[in-house]
């Protein structure tokens, strides 16, 4: 690849596309589920532009194009809700997601005071669980039956326990 991929804070020009790549990157959640009404494939274009005012996200850039994003925001306890971890599928399996999450990681730490990391993922999707305890996450609690096909499983890790890269690091 002739390009760096960098990650930035997303602008509210980003939502569209962000949306559109969500779109793409859900699909296969959808099928491994039977459910194609499931949240990020029923987002509103509005309702992604106030996540993008209420917290922290970022995308990853190839140059002009948006091939990932990461959303997080922190509670009053100190708990980053981390969600919708997202990379276009010809970049996936190249560590992106994880530069991605180590990024979002290190703002919400520098810029909300968070004390630690949660997420969720389906309980089926093992290609998310190996990444997500690769970067440290451990479940908490039993898995949360959602319908009879999905169940989710919530992770999380304390913001003390890796520290996160440099949130400018570039690749």
């Amino acid at each position: 690849m002739g390009m760096s991929v960098t990650i930035s804070t997303a602008e509210d020009s980003d939502a569209e596309k962000i949306l559109k790549l969500q779109y793409l990157c859900y699909q296969g959640e959808a099928e491994l589920y039977g459910d194609y009404a499931i949240e990020p494939l029923t987002q509103t274009l509005d309702e992604l532009r106030a996540e993008l005012a209420q917290g922290v996200v970022l995308v990853a850039r190839l140059g002009q194009e948006v091939v990932g994003s990461v959303r997080g925001a922190v509670d009053d306890d100190g708990t980053a809700r981390i969600g919708k971890l997202i990379v276009h599928p010809r970049l996936q399996r190249h560590g992106l997601g994880g530069r991605l999450l180590a990024a979002l990681e290190g703002r919400l730490a520098a810029e909300a005071e968070a004390k630690r990391y949660r997420l969720f993922t389906g309980h089926r999707s093992q290609v998310n669980l190996r990444m997500y305890r690769k970067l440290g996450y451990e479940q908490v609690g039993a898995a949360e039956p959602v319908s009879r096909r999905l169940s989710l499983v919530h992770m999380e890790k304390s913001a003390q326990s890796d520290p996160a890269p440099s949130f400018a690091a570039t690749a």
